[in-house]
């Protein structure tokens, strides 16, 4: 019951960001064909800005490394591994550290659910201007990326400015002391 109790908000996020994930790209398979585009009715205005496109990639996030998909997907187990590992011994206060590990996880496994079933390859779908061509997975590992780098910068400020306080405090009382002296 610890054990479940511990990895509840991993399982949750990873649970719904995959099923969002998979769900997704298997409307955009069954509903555009492959190069095809779609837009609701009334918005063909934004064509030129944003579609949902149906394409495949066979490298990393956004395009980028096209034919290493074998060396993404090990990599996205290794780095299952170590958010399995470090996510329990992580302090609980610190929830936006366990939804950034929660949102890199998903978004890695999502890709790798792809990439064991559709031949190394990912579908993708969200195009917008000239961009290269992404899906929720892709965004849950950047989102989960700019929640870590944030939550970092605020925790280490917030620690910064608590030491300074502390200082702050401890030369006021050594003056209070001097002060204090006879002379």
């Amino acid at each position: 019951m610890k054990l479940v109790r511990a990895y509840s908000g991993l399982l949750l996020t990873v649970s719904i960001v995959i099923g969002l994930d998979q769900w997704t790209k298997w409307l955009v398979r069954e509903n555009i064909p492959f190069a095809g585009f779609w837009l609701p009715e009334g918005l063909e205005w934004l064509l030129p800005y944003a579609r949902i496109v149906h394409w495949y990639n066979t490298g990393a996030a956004f395009g980028m490394f096209q034919g290493f998909g074998w060396i993404f997907t090990l990599l996205a187990f290794s780095v299952a591994a170590m958010i399995i590992y470090y996510y329990s011994r992580t302090d609980p206060s610190d929830w936006w550290l366990r939804l950034a590990m929660g949102l890199q996880m998903a978004g890695a496994l999502g890709n790798v659910i792809d990439r064991l079933t559709l031949d190394w390859k990912v579908t993708d779908f969200i195009s917008i201007g000239d961009f290269p061509v992404f899906n929720v997975a892709d965004s849950s590992i950047t989102i989960g990326v700019i929640i870590l780098l944030f939550g970092v910068w605020w925790k280490e400020s917030r620690e910064k400015k608590a030491a300074n306080e502390t200082a702050s405090a401890l030369d006021t009382i050594q003056t209070m002391e001097t002060d204090d002296r006879p002379n």
